[in-house]
Parts: C-alpha cells; structure tokens; sequence
C-alpha cells in the first residue's frame, strides 16, 4: 500500500489527505485571526487576548515538538528506563520557568527578551546581543525541526529521493511562512492549541488501546516489552543502558540533563508566549496549565514506548526508516491499521508546522523590535514599520530555514536540538536570572554572559564528538574532537554564570534606580502595560 519506501503497510495518501485536512483548518482560522492583527501589540503578542488556559495549551503546543512525540517514544522503546529521562528533564525544567522566571519576565518586558535584558542596561549593545543570541538559538532549533521534516516523509509518507524530500521541506517552510506573515502571533497561537489538543488526543486514545492489550496492567506491559526485546530485554527497566556504560557517558548524561532544564527557560519562543496573556498571574497559570499537559503527555510517552517494545519489538524498529523515531508510527499501524497511522502521520506534520511557526515569529520579532526599532533607528520608528519589518524578517528566515532544512536532512537532528538548548542555558538564562535578582548586574557583565556563553558553547561542540569522530557524527570521515562531552552545558552553562558575574564586577557601572524600578515592576506588575521602549 506503500508508495515508496516508507512504513510497510501505511497508505500515503491517506496519510497526506489527512495532512492537508488540517493544513486548510488551520490556515481558515490564520486569515480568521488576521483580521483583528492591526497593531504591533497584535503581531508580537496577540493583542495580550488570550487566556492562562488557553496560553498553556499554546505553550505545550510549542514544546512538544515531533523530537517529544517521535524520539522520546523511540528512547524509552530502544533504552527503556534512559529514555525515559529525557522526560523527566524536560518536565522539570517548567519548574524553572514557573518559579523563576514567568511572571516576572510577564511584568517588565513587552515583546521580547531583550526588553527585560536591556532594561537597566545600556540598550543598543544589549539588545543587540540578546537579539544575536534570539537568533542564534532560533535557527538550530528551526533547523532541527526541518531538517527532521525531510525524515518524516520518507518514514510516514513513503516519498523517497532527495527531491521529494526538499520539495516537501519547502512545502513546510512555505506553509509556515503563511502562518507568520498572515496570522502573526494570533494565528500562530491558534495553531499551537490545535496541534497541541490533537497530539493530547492522539497520544491519549494510543495509550489507553497499548493498556487495554495488557489488561491496563503497567507490569504486564513491562513483562511483554522484556520478552520482546531478547538478549538485553531485562536491561529496560534499569538504569544505565544508554548512559552507563563509562564515566565519559555518566558526565554526557549530566551535561545534557542540565543544558534541558536550565535551557527551556532561556528559550526565545517560550519566553514569548508569557506575553500573550493580560496579566502576571495569567503568565503564571499558563505555565501551571502547560506543566500539567505536558507532564501527561510524557506519561504517555512512558506507556508508548514500552508499548512499541512489546508490539514491535526493538529490531522490527531499529530497521524501519527513520530507525527510533519510528516507534510510534509502527505502533500506531499495529494498532489502528493505516487510518491511525494517517492521524499520528498528520499530527507530527502538525507539531512541526506550529513549531517552527512558534520559532520563525519569536526570530522576526527580535530582529524587528530590538535591532531595527532599538538598535538602528534609536528608538524612533513606527510600530507600523516595525510590524513591516518584522514580516519581512519572517520571509528571509524562512527561505533561510528551508535551504538550511534540505542542506541539514542528513545530518544529526539531536545534535542541533541539543545546541539549541545548550545555547539558550549558556547564553540566555544566566543574563535573565542576573538581570531579574541581582542588583549590581550592568552592561558589561550582560555582554560578557550573553557573548562569552554563546561563543563558549558553540566552540565546544564545534570540537565535540557530535560533530566528528563519535558513533554517529555530523561530520563522517574526519576527528578534529578534543572536547570528550557531546553536550558542552556542564561547561558552558558555569562559565556564562561565571563572565556574568567577573563583568559586572570589573566594570564601574551602576544603576541601583534602575534596579528598583525594575524590581517593583517585576514582583507587581505596576507599569507592564506601559512597558517604555528605549
């Protein structure tokens, strides 16, 4: 039934008819949404209109990505207890975001980061490097998602060679672009409810079928996926599997579970959606709602994942197309036949679509509304012009993402979601927690901490074993590594802390009134609504 070389079994064009089903949906609620985007406020942050509720469901539309749906079902298939992890560290890193940084990024910016950074700071070298860091975080995160769309369809669409696969990168970009030029901020937030409640539901309705096979008995499960798995079926319910297996692996681990949860809080197309909302306390219980979701969501993943590794079993997975990833679309066609698969085939689509709509708005708006507006025009532009400026970024990123997403398809997607979150720790989170809680923080120490993370992270992985000489590198055929880690946040996340605080110090700079205006706006929410650009 197959067209090409994707899932034995699944129908392609069941799978795109029902792709495109949503693709036209949501595209009718985008234009819909359009009509009320008048003004800057509108574009950036929806016109502050949405709900706590409904703000969560849209942030736990832009987290769980097809890497949460796809790769963490794959992990916990493959590994066991090791994948599981994975949802473990992106679960807890909301716990960072509710408890330190929600509500008062809500209170003292207005659109972006670099409207909190820069808001005792000297604000054209703030802005502009919080824009540069914005950007720098943005790309691999959007690069990751494309170049994973090019792996999707040959997995679940069956179209194989490298033209179907570029064509249907553009196919995402193009789309995605729509989102963002027609729907701004609105539609795009409209889209990520979508996606997130189909992605809830398709989740939901597999893991009470994977239970009901096994007698919604959770060891009964556990016991078949044992069985199916062989030789080192009894090792998925340890510990150690994956990252066990030498000191080095122990400390990649770490690295990597710290850069997740102190990088979800530094991520520019999170830290956007606290702007949607009326309120600090509706930024709050957007984070609340989000953290709920998504917490039953890897619950499924659980559930999932053990469920493909009794089902499919573990060598059925590793050699279908798209090796891990494939675990839960093989499930879903054990399950459901081709009209499941059709369904988790267009929700993945879906959660790529509003992800990198997610990201291609956070980009555009930074680069419009710090450097255009802030840094060259000083501060005197018209929200209209900002707005122009803003889509058209939103055009330049997307012909960038979807050159970038044919150029990468090959290459280790991980490996880039993993720089992303890695650049967002380093770079981004120490700047925001020093600019938010301690008062002698200047311009010096935010550059320092914004550049010297940023630089120092990317350098590490650039001489990593993501990149040459590890199992699986970006780079085959060559070993210039001397970095042992594959993730460099052990490293880079304590030496941005480290320039932030060494800056501040050496520099005589002080703004201690600033700080108390600040500081009040932060924990009250006095003045947010006027939020004084620069």
């Amino acid at each position: 039934m197959s067209l090409a070389a994707g899932v034995q079994g699944s129908n392609s064009a069941l799978n795109i008819s029902i792709f495109a089903v949503f693709v036209v949906i949501t595209l009718a609620i985008v234009f819909r949404a359009s009509r009320n985007t008048k003004t800057a406020s509108d574009y950036y942050a929806a016109g502050r209109a949405f709900t706590g509720p409904q703000n969560g469901i849209a942030i736990s539309g832009d987290y769980l990505s097809a890497a949460s749906f796809l790769g963490i079902a794959g992990a916990i298939a493959i590994n066991g207890y090791d994948g599981f992890l994975y949802s473990i560290g992106f679960l807890v890193a909301w716990l960072v975001a509710l408890l330190l940084v929600a509500e008062l990024l809500r209170n003292t910016g207005k659109f972006t980061m670099g409207d909190v950074l820069a808001f005792r700071m000297r604000q054209r070298p703030v802005r502009a490097a919080a824009a540069i860091s914005t950007l720098a975080v943005s790309f691999f995160y959007l690069l990751a998602q494309m170049a994973g769309a090019g792996g999707l369809v040959n997995l679940l669409l069956g179209i194989s060679g490298n033209l179907g696969q570029d064509l249907v990168i553009a196919v995402v970009g193009v789309i995605m672009i729509l989102y963002v030029l027609i729907g701004g901020m609105k539609g795009t937030t409209w889209v990520q409810i979508i996606k997130a409640a189909l992605l809830i539901i398709g989740a939901f309705a597999m893991t009470l079928w994977v239970l009901g096979k096994y007698g919604f008995n959770l060891s009964n499960l556990f016991q078949a996926a044992i069985d199916k798995g062989g030789k080192g079926g009894a090792a998925l319910l340890d510990p150690g599997k994956q990252y066990g297996k030498t000191g080095t692996t122990k400390l990649d681990f770490l690295s990597l579970g710290i850069a997740l949860v102190l990088g979800t809080a530094g991520l520019p197309h999170v830290l956007m959606r606290f702007y949607t909302v009326p309120t600090a306390r509706d930024a709050r219980r957007s984070v609340v709602w989000a953290i709920v979701l998504i917490g039953v969501f890897y619950l499924f993943t659980l559930v999932l994942g053990y469920g493909a590794g009794a089902v499919v079993g573990p060598e059925k997975i590793s050699k279908a197309p798209g090796s891990t990833n494939a675990a839960a679309p093989l499930l879903a066609l054990e399950l459901g036949g081709p009209v499941l698969l059709g369904f988790i085939a267009a929700v993945a689509f879906a959660t790529i679509l509003a992800v990198v709509a997610g990201l291609t708005i956070t980009a555009s708006a930074s680069f419009a509304h710090d450097v255009y507006a802030n840094v060259i025009k000083k501060g005197k532009t018209s929200p209209d012009s900002e707005v122009r400026v803003a889509r058209l970024t939103a055009l330049v990123i997307g012909a960038v993402a979807i050159i970038g997403g044919i150029l990468a398809k090959e290459q280790n997607v991980a490996f880039l979601v993993a720089l992303a979150f890695a650049v967002a720790a380093s770079a981004n989170l120490p700047t925001i927690l020093y600019s938010l809680f301690w008062k002698r923080f200047n311009t010096q120490g935010a550059l320092w901490s914004i550049y010297g993370g940023l630089i120092v992270c990317v350098v590490l992985i650039v001489f990593s074993p993501a990149v040459s000489g590890g199992a699986k590198p970006m780079i085959k055929g060559v070993d210039f590594h001397w970095f042992p880690l594959e993730n460099p946040g052990l490293v880079s996340i304590p030496v941005s802390f480290f320039l932030g605080w060494l800056g501040t110090v050496l520099s005589k700079e002080r703004n201690a009134k600033k700080y108390a205006e600040m500081e009040v706006r932060a924990l009250t929410g006095a003045g947010a609504e006027k939020a004084v650009v620069h």
